[in-house]
């Protein structure tokens, strides 16, 4: 067992690969982890284009119902992040029981953050959706609630699931978890064609086929990592020095993480409150938004996979982890211009795949340029973060995302008073974006950054609490 996690640990590292070797096998690694990013937007994707060609006001509910289900779900993206880093650094000291004790303790984590939104959204879902929607928008809520409550039984799998993905990526096996979200996605297209199209089941269908996808590729997830030599039912209570271990870690991701959600639903909130066309127009465009920006995710992904071992590990080279970062923003880069131009083009020349409503499709077109200056940076911006959450360097990153936040809200709120519409809206989330890039470029720059040699002692694994 040990030579095969030894075999495991060392397969695709790229410490001693040139600039271009390293570029193939960020490929070989991302490419399948591109499948994971993209599957969970498709299925929100397919929810908005089946739901938008039956009814322009259950199009409008999706806007509030998957701020309840998706954007919330980014609320415990803490759990991913720690998972993989977690795991990624074990692995880079060669410790499979380790590894086994943190994947229990997370998975507990998982399963319990699970049970507790499966009761938010059974008691409270009514109320925030009245509450985010507002009093000239209480006519979608109805549609809205149906969607959140029947989405909202797969709340612990979705988590249960998030962890055990993650896991398999700190071992840096993408494949594994690709099958398993590749199945669901099959799984809720045929639901919503079935459902929704065939049967006239509307929101609720469309939310029933999504919500059993995500409890098949959970289970999946979970097979997949037992097929490694890792016990994925095994549950353990963390104790209380491992619960304050975890929250070091898992805090700055969750404000970081927070800041992200509550500027996509400020959005929508704004956006919601200008009209059911402009919510609708916004809905479409936000979908597409997230079934393209999830493409700089697997560079994320890449990063906290193969930066521990490079920081961290017993071949910490920081040399070669610059040259890794170098790697990956010139793939950003590529990416951002391929995606933004792909992403601008589908509601510019085919906008009645989601919708015939002409009024629909003005909002959205009025949105297109700003749409697309935030796409082109996503890719490169995920790269650098990804380099910063791989060195723990927590703080900088809580710090410099609330700080994007809290200046986008304001932002936000003088463009909706001033009424500049759906495209003043978009026009925030590109100067939201491009911060987090500058800010993220210029700390992994500065001589004070993770990747120098004169901060080699400055981020340790076990400094956790001190973050």
């Amino acid at each position: 067992m040990k030579k095969r996690i030894d075999k495991r640990a060392t397969r695709g590292e790229l410490a001693n690969q040139s600039l271009w070797d390293q570029i193939v096998e960020i490929m070989k690694f991302s490419g399948p982890a591109t499948g994971l990013w993209i599957c969970g937007p498709l299925m929100s994707l397919i929810d908005t284009a089946v739901i938008g060609q039956g009814s322009s006001i259950e199009l409008a509910a999706l806007g509030p119902g998957t701020v309840l289900c998706d954007n919330m779900s980014y609320v415990f993206m803490f759990l991913s992040v720690a998972t993989t880093n977690m795991v990624a650094t074990s692995l880079a000291r060669r410790d499979k029981n380790e590894v086994q004790h943190q994947i229990s303790i997370l998975l507990f984590i998982g399963l319990a953050c699970g049970l507790s939104m499966l009761l938010f959204t059974r008691f409270l879902g009514t109320w925030a959706l009245t509450a985010f929607t507002g009093p000239k928008n209480a006519h979608i809520v109805p549609a809205a609630n149906t969607y959140v409550q029947i989405r909202g039984l797969a709340w612990p799998a979705v988590l249960v699931g998030w962890v055990a993905q993650s896991a398999s990526l700190g071992m840096k096996d993408s494949w594994g978890p690709l099958k398993a979200l590749a199945t669901a996605t099959v799984i809720n297209g045929v639901g919503d064609i079935l459902l929704c199209s065939l049967m006239g089941y509307g929101i609720a269908g469309a939310a029933w086929a999504t919500m059993v996808s995500q409890v098949v590729a959970a289970y999946m997830m979970i097979v997949a990592l037992k097929k490694k030599g890792y016990n994925a039912f095994a549950l353990t209570i963390p104790s209380a020095s491992e619960l304050l271990m975890i929250i070091g870690l898992a805090a700055p991701v969750f404000v970081s993480s927070m800041s992200k959600v509550g500027f996509y639903s400020l959005i929508i909130y704004f956006a919601t409150s200008m009209g059911t066309h402009v919510v609708a127009a916004h809905q479409v465009m936000i979908q597409i938004y997230s079934m393209c920006v999830v493409w700089g995710g697997p560079l994320s992904q890449t990063a906290q996979s193969f930066m521990p071992e490079m920081i961290f590990g017993v071949t910490r080279n920081l040399a070669k982890a610059r040259l890794l970062l170098k790697s990956l923003v010139i793939i950003g880069t590529i990416s951002g211009l391929v995606i933004g131009t792909i992403g601008t083009s589908v509601p510019w020349f085919f906008p009645t795949i989601f919708t015939p409503d002409q009024s629909v499709i003005q909002e959205m077109h009025k949105a297109l340029i700003p749409f697309f200056m935030a796409l082109a940076v996503t890719p490169c911006t995920h790269s650098l973060e990804g380099t910063l959450l791989a060195g723990r360097d927590l703080k900088f990153i809580s710090l410099s995302t609330s700080g994007c936040f809290s200046l986008g809200a304001f932002v936000l709120l003088l463009l909706s008073s001033k009424g500049y519409g759906l495209p003043g809206f978009w026009c925030a989330l590109v100067a939201f974006q491009w911060a987090r890039f500058f800010l993220a470029l210029q700390r992994l720059l500065s001589p004070d950054g993770i990747l120098h040699d004169n901060d080699s002692g400055k981020y340790k694994p076990t400094d956790l609490r001190a973050t």
